[in-house]
């Protein structure tokens, strides 16, 4: 029988993350949800389910410190319709996206990562209703460009199509284990992804300075 590990100790600020011990894999998870973000320096997984959203997943190659978001960019009302009619004001939209990244990133880093040893993958923005404006796809567009213009290094990538996605990424070794799940039948990921959406309706304000 495997003896259970002890829980790693969590960094400040993400004490309201659900963890626990896996006993496939021998190892601690912590699971987030829409809008949230997982920062460790440990030897333990980060897991969520997606389906329009994103999830970045993040580390220092050299110190093994990373994490992963899952963040959404909101989006016009009437992008829930094949008629939709695009973003709110771009910039707002940009914003948001750009404070889901800096968050984490600035976490990362204050906890001894180097921004010049980051590497990146990118899970998810999948079309998960047929006859819905594919908000997926603005979801990988825009984190591709925010990788682009920080100057990171995206080595790697698993987006778009109609799947949702269950992830489960390993900070230690930067490994990413991806599960597809079946199309239209996952009203749960639906229903909490319509949920996420409507709290974002407004963007958050205040500026992040990334370190």
């Amino acid at each position: 029988m495997t003896d259970i590990l002890q829980q790693p100790a969590v960094l400040k600020g993400f004490e309201h993350i659900s963890r626990y011990y896996d006993k496939a894999r021998n190892m601690y998870l912590a699971k987030i949800l829409p809008g949230e973000y997982y920062v460790t320096t440990h030897n333990e997984l980060v897991a969520t389910v997606l389906g329009s959203c994103v999830s970045a997943c993040i580390r220092d190659k050299v110190k093994c410190i990373g994490g992963m978001n899952h963040f959404m960019l909101p989006v016009n009302t009437h992008e829930l319709s094949s008629t939709g009619t695009g973003f709110t004001l771009l910039s707002e939209a940009t914003r948001y996206g750009n404070f889901a990244m800096e968050h984490m990133i600035n976490d990362i880093l204050k906890n001894g990562a180097r921004k010049e040893n980051l590497e990146i993958k990118i899970v998810g923005g999948g079309r998960i209703i047929a006859n819905m404006t594919n908000i997926g796809q603005k979801n990988i567009d825009f984190v591709r460009e925010y990788i682009h213009k920080e100057g990171l290094n995206l080595i790697g990538e698993d987006v778009g199509d109609i799947y949702p996605r269950k992830v489960i990424y390993h900070p230690k070794s930067g490994r990413v284990i991806v599960k597809r799940l079946k199309h239209l039948h996952n009203i749960t990921i639906l229903n909490r992804e319509k949920n996420y959406m409507h709290n974002i309706e407004k963007p958050i304000t205040g500026e992040i300075e990334l370190f």
